[in-house]
């Protein structure tokens, strides 16, 4: 695919008037735009619950089901630094200092998946191409298996993917850590990013990274915990399952839900509508009446904040969003979102239905 550009004229004004308004906002309150008291925090809550799962574990203070329940735990946290930690210091949205992002950004590599592969991926090619079939490289979870865009092939398997990606969700992790960052730092695209030029050594620490997180994560349980291979293999894979789930499901409900668009470029690579714009109609919130799914998802339910502000810490999103809405509405520009996240997961169920149906269902 071309490189793809945004060339819609109208409505411009929308985010010219939502950015005016958000630094008003910050200038008013006096508040910094990077991390605050809350997301020194959380940091600290998420990092020491995955310590303290992992030392439970590690030294056999836990032992049988309740063993079984710790390594839940563990994965839950993993997902839970993903969205608190990884994620904000990879946008460079936690700290105004580089280096500080930087050390944060290393969360990311200990719970297995390269930080310099998610900037990659995520930052540049997902945020910027968001739901742009061929693009997007979050709409590629697995080929063959889900259709998450009209556009892509469909299998007749995939009849039955509202069924099973759930639990396809849940293995993403694993293929973070085993396979997906590799074939990726090799695959000479990712979605319209020419991905052959790497700066020298970017392997090198991605793989001392995996290393270490080997080491700690299957190399020191198998030598100090007191069980058998096959009942950590059980525990390894379960804790996979959920820290996948966690991390999928609330990426899904961002983007693959009723109302969001996925929209085709032209035979030049141009799409009609302009970047801000193209971004509400392409991502959708979720449950952000709940202060306790905003604390454990990183504010990633105020998806529509972050995808235009990617670079603000998600502890201010909940204002900010009373910004983004107000200027949305007075420029008649769709403000996608789910009150609930039980809501959230039966609109994505029902759009993997649709996508996944022989005659699939036009979408309004």
């Amino acid at each position: 695919m071309s490189n793809i550009s945004f060339n819609g004229s109208s409505n411009q004004a929308f985010f010219q008037d939502v950015r005016k308004g958000v630094d008003q906002y910050f200038a008013s309150s006096g508040k910094g735009k990077n991390a605050n008291g809350l997301m020194y925090f959380k940091s600290l809550l998420f990092i020491g619950s995955m310590v303290g799962f992992y030392l439970l574990l590690i030294t056999n203070t836990v032992a049988g089901w309740w063993a079984f329940l710790t390594a839940l735990g563990l994965g839950f946290s993993q997902a839970c630094i993903g969205f608190n930690v990884g994620h904000d210091a990879i946008h460079k949205s936690y700290s105004s200092k580089q280096s500080f992002n930087r050390a944060m950004s290393v969360a990311w590599n200990l719970i297995g998946a390269s930080s310099y592969m998610w900037d990659i991926m995520h930052n540049k090619v997902h945020h910027t191409h968001t739901n742009i079939p061929g693009a997007d490289e979050d709409l590629e979870v697995a080929p063959g298996l889900i259709k998450l865009s009209p556009l892509e092939k469909r299998t007749n398997v995939m009849k039955h993917q509202h069924w099973y990606a759930f639990f396809l969700y849940g293995l993403s992790t694993l293929s973070w850590v085993f396979k997906k960052d590799y074939v990726k730092y090799f695959a000479p695209k990712i979605g319209s990013h020419d991905n052959t030029k790497h700066p020298k050594g970017t392997f090198v620490k991605m793989l001392f990274w995996k290393i270490i997180h080997y080491t700690i994560f299957i190399v020191l349980p198998l030598i100090f915990m007191e069980i058998t291979w096959w009942q950590f293999l059980i525990g390894f894979i379960c804790m996979h399952l959920i820290e996948g789930l966690t991390l999928g499901l609330v990426f899904q409900l961002a983007h693959v839900v009723e109302g969001v668009e996925f929209p085709e470029t032209d035979s030049e690579g141009h799409i009609d509508e302009s970047w801000a714009v193209h971004q509400m109609r392409t991502t959708a919130n979720f449950s952000t009446r709940s202060p306790l799914v905003t604390f454990i998802v990183g504010g990633l339910n105020f998806q529509v904040e972050h995808h235009l502000f990617p670079k603000i810490c998600h502890v201010h999103y909940p204002e900010i969003s009373k910004i983004v809405r107000a200027e949305a509405k007075k420029h008649n520009v769709p403000y996608i979102e789910n009150k609930t996240f039980l809501s959230a997961l039966k609109s994505h169920s029902r759009m993997l239905k649709i996508h996944g149906s022989p005659r699939e269902i036009e979408m309004g």
